[in-house]
């Protein structure tokens, strides 16, 4: 007993000393898909003020591919000491049922930081298709089947689910074109190499002002603060239809838990400061922090959620 005492003392010791001297180098923020799309914008948002409050660089090390499985592995098999994080979002808990083998376990291989932010994705189409309206795409779509496509930031990603869920709900025949991330759909999308996308909105607003794009509604339950003169999906004439985009911090399982707790402190409040709020808020961000426990909830609670879509459209990725 007394063993086992002074282990579980010298263990604790390590703990204190780790975070106390955290962190020490700087420190890498996996990104799991290239730049350009909504993880990429809100992640250097954040990471160049949580650089500056933890006296570290920040390095952003964009690592996409697989539906943002690339990344995940590279984080959850890296060393659990505070200096790798992953930026997750809704997309890895699709890909526990999307995919049939995954390297790592989303819920086992991961200590979960906090939620930064949420977002929904936006119904957008490019200009030369001749709608203005969620109900004007569907009676198009239902009279020329298999000939509209939709542009998502690759399979098992949220705006591929989103299109999938619409296509599911309003019976239309949309061809599904997954790009390596948000950013290549979207351009793909403003060159009209394809008509439609379930993007987010930090990936196209700024084009919905410009012209470039046209955007009908926009896929959350409820209207965006961002663009509040856009309907929901739902409330167009698709009742149920609710699919959302969230983000959120998380680290190798393991890391110290004191380390976990300097890192949730500093990112609590790095998004509820108010020059960030409003940075974010341009591109569509709302906050959404959470504690640890909390998010490994939510976490458990959005595999199901998307469990039930995944199978109900009969999609897979492998």
């Amino acid at each position: 007993m007394k063993t086992l005492l002074a282990v579980l003392a010298l263990l604790s010791g390590l703990c204190c000393a780790a975070a106390e001297t955290y962190p020490s180098k700087p420190v890498r923020l996996i990104l799991p898909f290239p730049p350009g799309g909504g993880t990429d914008t809100l992640a250097r948002i954040v990471g160049q003020k949580l650089g500056e409050d933890l006296g570290q660089t920040i390095v952003m090390d964009n690592r996409p591919g697989a539906g943002a499985n690339i990344g995940a592995d590279i984080a959850a098999h890296s060393a659990p000491d505070g200096y790798t994080l992953l930026v997750g979002n809704v997309a890895h808990t699709i890909n526990v049922t999307l995919y049939r083998k995954l390297s790592y376990n989303l819920v086992r291989d991961f200590a979960p930081v906090t939620l930064l932010a949420a977002t929904p994705n936006v119904l957008v189409v490019h200009p030369s298709v001749p709608v203005k309206s969620v109900q004007e795409l569907i009676a198009l779509a239902k009279s020329n089947p298999g000939k509209i496509n939709y542009a998502s930031a690759g399979s098992g990603s949220s705006s591929h689910l989103a299109g999938e869920l619409f296509k599911n709900l309003t019976g239309v025949d949309l061809v599904h074109v997954p790009y390596k991330g948000g950013g290549p759909a979207v351009t793909s999308l403003i060159a009209g190499e394809t008509q439609v996308g379930f993007s987010t909105a930090p990936s196209v607003l700024q084009h919905v002002k410009a012209g470039r794009l046209r955007a009908l509604a926009v896929t959350s339950a409820k209207r965006s603060a961002a663009a509040p003169e856009l309907p929901t999906i739902a409330e167009s004439g698709v009742p149920g239809y609710d699919a959302n985009t969230w983000y959120g911090i998380l680290a190798p399982r393991g890391t110290p838990a004191a380390v976990i707790a300097r890192l949730h402190d500093e990112l609590v409040k790095i998004m509820q400061a108010p020059d960030i709020r409003s940075r974010i808020a341009v591109h569509g961000y709302a906050p959404e922090t959470s504690t640890p426990q909390e998010f490994a909830a939510y976490i458990k609670s959005e595999i199901a959620k998307w469990r039930k879509v995944v199978l109900a459209t009969g999609i897979h990725a492998d």
